[in-house]
């Protein structure tokens, strides 16, 4: 078993089973699925969230392997992604306490507790107002800048998200107000438990990530010009080596993304 509490939790949960403790939480439920549980909950009067994950069983472990996907198990995914990030100084969420136990990994119990990130908002909530009301370009440029950076770090030091799209970014309200932006931009990086970590960060995961980053922001009313910034930002060339790279990166991220939106027009059609 390994464990790890800050406080007040060390102190509260002194001398008792800390994943009975996590299981009697109460609050509210962002997510309950068979395997994993997500709760936001008040302690101490502040507030937390806590990823409480049961074991996947096999079948799942099988399933994802046979496909050649790496399993999820449980919550050391996520501690090891934030904890990598931190070392490259990208905004995360800040854990709280975490623990896992059991050689089993179909049965694997585990749990990651983190501080809530005050004062902010999703990209993609923020983004929706763009559409209705346009940002002052120094706040756009800024962005763009900085997902762009955020995303080249992550993959140029071995990590994709997996599940990387605007909604996973947070930033500070008070930066996202109309106006020139104030102090230094922050962003937050999330929702990790599904991010892999490896020496170097294969094309095909890069392309999934920004593929996903794409679909996400398509219906946001970003210009072509603010497409080729983020492009020239990303990977460090200019905009013409970008466009005429011999492997076609770009042009398979456009495909992918445009591929992702039909799928979800055509899940939207059957809702309606």
């Amino acid at each position: 078993m390994r464990l790890l509490l800050t406080e007040p939790f060390a102190a509260s949960w002194k001398d008792k089973d800390p994943f009975e403790e996590v299981e009697n939480l109460q609050g509210e439920v962002f997510r309950e699925i068979e395997a994993r549980r997500t709760l936001c909950f008040i302690f101490s009067d502040k507030r937390y969230f806590v990823k409480i994950h049961y074991g996947v069983g096999w079948i799942e472990i099988i399933k994802n392997l046979s496909c050649f996907r790496l399993p999820v198990i449980g919550a050391i995914n996520e501690i090891q992604a934030i904890q990598r990030l931190e070392q490259l100084n990208i905004e995360t969420m800040k854990i709280a306490g975490y623990g896992w136990k059991g050689l089993n990994p179909a049965r694997q119990r585990s749990f990651i507790i983190t501080e809530e990130l005050t004062d902010t908002i999703s990209l993609e909530d923020y983004c929706e107002g763009c559409c209705e009301s346009k940002p002052e370009f120094r706040l756009k440029y800024a962005l763009i800048k900085k997902v762009a950076d955020i995303s080249r770090r992550m993959h140029d030091n071995g990590i994709n998200h997996r599940d990387f799209y605007l909604c996973h970014f947070l930033i500070k309200k008070s930066q996202s107000i109309k106006g020139s932006p104030s102090g230094a931009l922050k962003l937050f990086l999330i929702d990790l438990h599904r991010a892999q970590l490896r020496r170097k960060t294969p094309l095909r995961w890069r392309l999934k990530d920004i593929a996903s980053l794409y679909f996400s922001v398509m219906n946001i009313g970003l210009t072509q010009k603010d497409f080729y910034r983020f492009m020239s930002f990303y990977s460090g060339k200019s905009l013409k080596k970008c466009l005429t790279d011999v492997d076609g990166f770009w042009r398979k991220v456009e495909i992918k993304g445009q591929r992702l939106w039909q799928k979800k027009l055509r899940k939207d059609d059957k809702i309606e």
